[in-house]
Formats: structure tokens, sequence, C-alpha cells
């Protein structure tokens, strides 16, 4: 089967980096499902895996963790699919990616798509949608309300979110279910006037600039302190901003990596501000007992989108799937550029 791969982490400008190779198909676990992938998304963890680890020597290391195709065929034990279904999913960071024309996964981190949506409007969802989802309802415990009638002008209450670095993936899917299953003020910020647009079109009440200091920023645009707030990117370079401006007893989440001794924890423990780390791939990563959860918030994702209350979230389509097309949306990620999702179709 076609694939894309490489054998040691290069960056871009090294050839190998991203390669077009051949290799043998995989062979479904008893819970996994066998899919055609038809379309892919490139997500931050792409580039990251690609810049800093090495394939197992010999091996070659297949990334992509964003897939919509058809099953093919199941494993023994595999209980909710069938051949011929049309399903999304983001796989597992320990297993083979999807930048494949095959793929296996778990069936419990898999889901039937979206009807409504074509194959590359709903590969842009998958992660960025379970990471959005697990972050606001799993680990900050917001309360869901559903809001699917209300308006985007609407008089927004006390308790706030504020999403810092919206316009990415993450936040483009966080800024929508945040308006519509919850009853928070929703406080995107954003640096250039693009990605402003972007956030104010998907429901940000309000939309800072990041590129000044937060703290003032939300001081001059007269905003109580928020309640709650989820940093996407740079959060070492933000996090005494984010510390300051916090609600006392208010809980803050990330998702990127800050390097050691960029982020002092101490400076929340005034405000008594819990602290909460998301990574989408640990419920597969170490099988946990909930890891059917990610297939149950992606059946309702899949249904907000067939009843027009979510949209997707991809921002360009980049062609088909090879090493080419893969080294531009690998560089437009690395620039920090992207808005929404770079997606890819075929082989």
């Amino acid at each position: 089967m076609k694939a894309v791969a490489y054998q040691t982490a290069l960056p871009l400008s090294q050839p190998d980096a991203l390669q077009d190779v051949d290799l043998p198909a995989p062979q479904p676990g008893p819970r996994d499902l066998l899919v055609d992938v038809s379309a892919i998304a490139v997500n931050p963890v792409d580039t990251k895996v690609r810049a800093g680890v090495n394939a197992e020597p010999g091996q070659w290391k297949v990334l992509g963790w964003d897939a919509v195709g058809v099953v093919q065929a199941v494993g023994a034990q595999v209980s909710m699919f069938k051949p011929g279904d049309r399903v999304w999913y983001a796989g597992a960071i320990h297993r083979t990616g999807a930048n494949a024309q095959l793929h296996v996964v778990d069936e419990r981190i898999a889901a039937l798509a979206p009807s409504s949506l074509v194959d590359d409007d709903a590969a842009a969802m998958p992660l960025t949608a379970i990471t959005a989802w697990e972050m606001l309802f799993h680990r900050l415990g917001i309360e869901m309300h559903v809001q699917t009638d209300a308006p985007v002008g609407d008089t927004p209450p006390k308790q706030s979110l504020l999403i810092v670095g919206a316009a990415g993936g993450v936040g483009s899917v966080m800024i929508q279910l945040a308006r519509k299953l919850t009853g928070l003020t929703v406080i995107a910020t954003a640096s250039r006037p693009e990605t402003a647009a972007w956030v104010r079109e998907l429901g940000a009440h309000h939309v800072l600039d990041h590129s000044k200091p937060l703290a003032e920023e939300l001081k001059a645009a007269g905003l109580p302190a928020p309640t709650h707030v989820v940093s996407l990117t740079q959060t070492g370079q933000n996090f005494a901003q984010i510390a300051e401006l916090i609600a006392p007893q208010g809980r803050f989440g990330l998702i990127d990596d800050p390097a050691p001794g960029s982020i002092d924890i101490t400076l929340l423990k005034r405000k008594s501000v819990s602290l909460h780390w998301e990574l989408m791939f640990t419920r597969s990563l170490f099988e946990t007992a909930d890891m059917i959860e990610q297939h149950q918030l992606l059946t309702e994702v899949a249904k907000l989108v067939d009843q027009g209350h979510l949209r997707t979230t991809r921002g360009e389509h980049f062609g088909t799937i090879n090493a080419a097309n893969l080294r531009r949306a690998h560089a437009l990620l690395e620039s920090g550029k992207a808005v929404g999702k770079v997606v890819l179709s075929g082989f």
C-alpha cells in the first residue's frame, strides 16, 4: 500500500524528512477496524513527532492522527461497526498513523462520520474535537447546557472562558462547543485581522490580541476575570499573564509543551487555581476503562454537525496525500500561521 513515512527524525529542509513509500497492508487486531483511508488532516503533533522521534531500526514511521474512511474489515471482537461503515477518528499515538491507504484503529476510539460533511471537511475535526471536548467537560468540569439556539450576539453571562491561541484547530472547535453546549462567555485571542475575523465568525463574544500583555488587554476591554482559561499555544510565554488575569478559584488548562522552567505553577497558589493537562491520546495509550468515551463523544459531535450546530474547521486543502503535499502542510503548521486545519485526500 502507498504511505508517507520516514526513518530518521529530521527538519523539513532534509529530503528524507517525509518520503513516499510502499508498505505491507496492516492486519486488524481483535478490537480493530481496517479502514480504507479517504482523507486526513495534519496537526502540530505530526510536526513534533517527525522532528523528534526516530522510527524503530529498519522500520518506517507513519504519522497522521486524523482520518476519515470506509471500514474494509473488522477484528473478531468488534461489535459496533461492520464493513462498509464510514468512520472518523484520531487514532493512537503509540500505533502506526493514518498517512497510508489502509489503517487500523481500535473501535472504541472511532465513530460513524457525520453524513452531512464530505470526507475533506470531516477529516479536519476528530483530534481537535476530542481535545476540546475532553478539556471543557472532562478536565475543567464545565457543566453542559445546550445553547443550540443562542445567537452570537446574545447577552453573555458572568462566568467566562478565555481561549489563548483560539484560531488553530483545537480553538476553532472549542469556541463552537463552548457557545453551543455551555453558558459561558467565550473570549478568544488572536493576533492578526484574519484570525480575529475567524474566531468571531465561529462565535467568540470577545477577541483579545495575544501579541500584547493579556491582562492589560482584558482590562482594556472592560471584561471581568475569566473563571476558566485554556492555553493552546505558547503557554510558557503567556503563563505569568494568565496567572495574573484568571479569577480566584478559577480553572486553568493547557495542551502544549512549555519548556522546562518556563512556567512557575506557584503563581497559581494565591488564587487557589487548579491546573489541568489534556492529552487526547491518554485513553488509548493506557487503554483506560473509559476509553470508549472517545467513541461516544465523537458520536455526539457528529450529531451536532449533522444538526447544523457545529461546522467544519477545515482551513485549507493541500491536495492528494503524498510526501510533497505533507511537507507543505508541516511547513505551514511550523510557521504558526495556520488558520483552522489543513486537510489532504486521496492517493
